[in-house]
């Protein structure tokens, strides 16, 4: 579907509170709407839902590139508020081999601590992607094992 046809089933907007509001193209308004990915890992730009407060899918996007530049942001801004998964991109050092551990990582959010309680908290979603769990439930996605640099490959390889 064009940019354009998209854009005639809908607008969205942030109602004063921060509220997502869909108007749809028969006019009726959702306040509250929520912004979800099917596959946030593996497809983040594809298979968006935009659904209700009570949870009705309000509008199916195939392709977020395929929005206008307006809608585009509003969903990435509704998407970001919503999802909290930093990246990691190094690890400069641990403070134990053993578990619990202390890790010091470079994130795309900025450099951070978490705590690995165990192996088990590093999930392998793919031969080069993998999820980290700290203690505190916050989740670390390591994109491509392979672009990370030697030094961070050789600490992970003592945990995985």
């Amino acid at each position: 579907m064009s940019a354009a046809a998209l854009t005639s089933h809908f607008h969205l907007a942030f109602d004063p509170f921060g509220k997502l509001i869909i108007t749809l193209a028969d006019g009726s308004q959702h306040v509250g709407a929520v912004v979800a990915r099917a596959f946030p890992i593996a497809a983040p730009e594809e298979s968006i839902s935009i659904v209700s407060a009570e949870g009705k899918e309000l509008m199916w996007i195939e392709n977020l590139n395929d929005l206008p530049a307006h809608e585009r942001d509003i969903v990435a801004q509704a998407l970001e508020g919503r999802e909290f998964m930093p990246e990691i991109l190094r690890l400069d050092g641990v403070n134990s081999f053993s578990t619990p551990s202390v890790w010091r990582v470079q994130t795309s959010r900025g450099p951070t601590q978490l705590m690995l309680k165990g192996e088990e908290d590093i999930r392998r979603l793919s031969a080069n992607r993998l999820i980290v769990a700290d203690a505190h439930g916050v989740q670390f996605l390591i994109r491509d094992l392979s672009s990370l640099d030697r030094h961070t490959r050789k600490l992970l390889d003592r945990f995985l």
